[in-house]
């Protein structure tokens, strides 16, 4: 059974970030929905022990992340993450795995994942990778990344996926900091690369989302693959 928290979160923070977990072990999910909410700028709107509660439960509790195991007993976070992309574009979905699967996470990549964690990381950073992940931001290790891109790149061609009739235009600035990004550096590396402040590489990065209409890093990369940008 899901124990749904929906509700609305009196906080010192205006519009604090939503999350709703999804793994099925009960003691997991009850213990990080009370680490979340106590921390001001988190609230934890709902958890779900299976698949089929969580999608039931996504129209109520629209959070604006969602911490998604892989494995769950009615199907698995993958699919998972396809069905709370389509539900609600907006939402970052956050892939929880015991094993970091190059091809696991080019799937979950391509399904509109914004990043993967592993679950045996400390509350600390699970707290560190939702807050990344409701500001936009990427999680994959750059030591994964690039075989999760060449993974990716691999997949399209496999499925002859054909581009966007238009795509958006780059500046040849912009172009620089989506390529540092496919390296797999942060906001604070791009800037230190480019001779940047923090402002504004979070300012391109922002604007490469925009342009693409995506909501994460990581899907900027994958929109940037399957449409012959990168």
């Amino acid at each position: 059974m899901a124990q749904t928290m929906a509700r609305e979160v009196a906080s010192e923070f205006a519009d604090p970030i939503r999350v709703m977990v999804v793994d099925d072990h009960r003691s997991f999910a009850e213990s990080l929905q009370m680490a979340i909410d106590m921390q001001a700028d988190l609230a934890c709107v709902g958890f779900a022990t299976s698949l089929g509660e969580a999608v039931a439960m996504l129209d109520d509790c629209r959070p604006d992340v969602v911490l998604m195991d892989v494995n769950l007993p009615d199907g698995d976070g993958i699919e998972g993450t396809r069905v709370v992309k389509e539900q609600l574009p907006d939402a970052r979905v956050v892939v929880l795995t015991a094993h970091t699967d190059p091809e696991v996470m080019a799937v979950a990549a391509a399904n509109g994942a914004c990043g993967f964690l592993p679950k045996e990381r400390s509350l600390r950073e699970i707290l560190h990778a939702v807050r990344t992940a409701g500001d936009g931001g990427m999680l994959v290790e750059p030591s994964a990344l690039a075989s999760v891109l060449a993974l990716l790149s691999d997949r399209d061609a496999a499925e002859t996926e054909e581009p966007e009739p238009t795509t958006p235009r780059l500046t040849p600035r912009e172009y620089e900091v989506l390529s540092l990004m496919a390296d797999g550096r942060d906001p604070r590396a791009i800037a230190s690369s480019l001779g940047l402040s923090i402002h504004t590489s979070r300012g391109y990065v922002k604007s490469i989302l925009a342009k693409f209409g995506v909501h994460s890093q990581l899907e900027a990369l994958v929109y940037a693959l399957r449409n012959g940008i990168l």
